[in-house]
């Protein structure tokens, strides 16, 4: 057996392979039909103009629905491991919380470009990326409350490296936005695909777009970093029928119906 059909691994495989695809493609067709820079523009700006934005929303739709099918099998999954530890268990419904969160955020940044909607665009980011960095944070968090009885320190160390790649590139990114949109470098950055180095404020903006992809390698690494926990967990469907037929109104004893869901039992 392959080590993605074990278990539910293939989820945060996917969600990897699939994010990456969609930056990947908007970027070559936006740089081949010159619409963009091709050393380091912004993550978003790969998917402003038509057609690459139709590209770029998408995939990233598709990644935010892979994004919250993932983050809600790890609830699952420590929920069953850690039924009666009251820390984990709030810990576990903040990370939900926060994942989800940051899942609408990868949304509204695919829908809304900042050539359109820029207070709409900043919002979803801000979702994105602050959410995000919070769930990683969360999830470090339980993987140290939760070791060496179900999660080895090796994971967590590893899961730790990456919450501080993310916020050591959080914190650049934050940094060199701010002082670039400060005012003194002009008033249509937000609007701006092209840099020459000429430009005034061009070595933040490349700060800036370099720190954002690094911030997302830091999300690719952390997610799969799911894998092997993954392998080790499957999910079921159960249909419980209450009547023969759909127009019944009085209660009739059926036998429930259960299913396996694209894996096999844990």
């Amino acid at each position: 057996m392959w080590w993605f059909q074990q278990g539910l691994s293939f989820l945060p495989s996917a969600l990897v392979i699939w994010t990456s695809a969609a930056f990947i493609f908007s970027y070559i067709t936006a740089v081949t039909l010159h619409h963009i820079d091709p050393a380091l523009p912004y993550i978003s700006d790969t998917g402003t103009v038509a057609p690459e934005k139709c590209l770029f929303g998408a995939m990233l739709n598709i990644a935010a629905v892979l994004c919250i099918a993932t983050i809600y099998v790890r609830y699952k999954q420590v929920h069953a491991l850690s039924p009666e530890e009251n820390v984990i268990i709030k810990l576990n419904k903040a990370g939900l919380v926060l994942g989800i969160l940051s899942c609408l955020g990868l949304s509204i940044v695919a829908n809304f470009q900042k050539t359109t909607l820029f207070a709409a665009h900043v919002s979803g980011a801000v979702l994105t990326f602050g959410m995000g960095s919070l769930y990683m944070f969360v999830q470090t968090i339980l993987s140290y409350q939760m070791q060496p009885k179900i999660h080895g320190k090796q994971v967590f160390w590893i899961r730790l490296l990456l919450v501080i790649w993310c916020g050591v590139s959080a914190l650049s990114m934050l940094t060199c936005s701010s002082v670039l949109h400060s005012g003194n470098f002009g008033t249509d950055l937000e609007q701006k695909l092209h840099w020459n180095p000429e430009d005034k404020g061009y070595v933040l903006h490349m700060i800036t777009t370099a720190a954002e992809w690094s911030m997302s390698f830091s999300f690719f690494g952390f997610f799969l970093t799911y894998i092997r926990d993954f392998q080790k967990i499957s999910l079921r469907v159960e249909a419980n029928l209450h009547g023969l037929t759909l127009y019944d109104t009085a209660p009739c004893p059926v036998n429930n119906e259960r299913t396996r869901l694209l894996s096999r039992d844990i």
